[in-house]
């Protein structure tokens, strides 16, 4: 059965005229896939990121993880901003398990797991550190691996990387990676880049512009684990091409 569920959705915002934002999408993510959405500007990705994490409605349509409707934001689909929208007066450590703490859980139900999570996102050494004496690059690695901690097996990724310089985004990108191969959550990361979309995912969905929809489909079809030498192999170059004049045409 898969995972996230999208049949006939469409999302309208209302006005003069009303704004058609998404128009007849469909989708099938199986647990544990890393899909990417890629797409021009403006053209609904992260609309149809928020109608998952139930941050929107929508106006029409079906959408169903693990087989049940979703009607409000929940620790089962974690979200990762450009922005980690960190606590500034907050130390790394309590970052992390703010959600769980919130959640009223007891420390024996997450403690466990922040720490791993501490170790696996490469932040042992900076857990009393402030948001403000951390590069931008470790302040993303604390909100991904806040929402971990949370438990969440869906990552709703919207441009987490689009903010950092070229080496730390490749870095983020690899890092990335290897928690996907540790720890197998159903990750969709919205992007525009186009290298980025084919280095992680196993699928891409390009979307039209305005009114967005799923025009393409591609499988990657890359072995994994990935390495970054696989951005200068022939058969990356050539899937590049082709997703560039598929998006020209839209």
């Amino acid at each position: 059965m898969s995972h996230i569920h999208i049949d006939k959705l469409f999302k309208t915002y209302p006005g003069t005229p009303p704004v058609r934002a998404l128009e007849n999408i469909q989708l099938d993510i199986a647990p544990g896939e890393f899909v990417a959405l890629l797409g021009p500007s403006g053209c609904g990705k992260s609309t149809l990121l928020n109608t998952i994490a139930s941050f929107e409605g929508i106006t029409s349509g079906t959408l169903t993880v693990g087989g049940q409707s979703i009607k409000a934001p929940g620790p089962d689909r974690g979200v990762v901003f450009q922005e980690a929208a960190l606590f500034p007066w907050l130390t790394v450590w309590e970052n992390i398990v703010f959600g769980p703490k919130a959640q009223g859980l007891k420390p024996a139900d997450y403690q466990d797991r922040a720490e791993e999570m501490l170790r696996i996102m490469g932040l042992a050494d900076f857990r009393n550190h402030l948001p403000i004496q951390l590069s931008g690059g470790m302040r993303q690695r604390v909100g991904i691996a806040r929402v971990l901690t949370l438990g969440s097996k869906i990552l709703l990724m919207d441009e987490p990387f689009g903010a950092l310089d070229a080496q730390t985004r490749l870095s983020m990108q690899e890092l990335l990676l290897s928690v996907w191969d540790r720890l197998k959550p159903t990750i969709i990361f919205v992007t525009h880049d186009i290298d980025e979309a084919i280095f992680l995912a196993d699928k891409i969905y390009i979307m039209s512009a305005r009114p967005g929809r799923i025009e393409t489909v591609l499988d990657t079809h890359f072995a994994r684990p990935r390495a970054i030498e696989l951005t200068a192999t022939q058969a990356f170059n050539e899937l590049k091409l082709s997703i560039l004049k598929t998006i020209r045409q839209h």
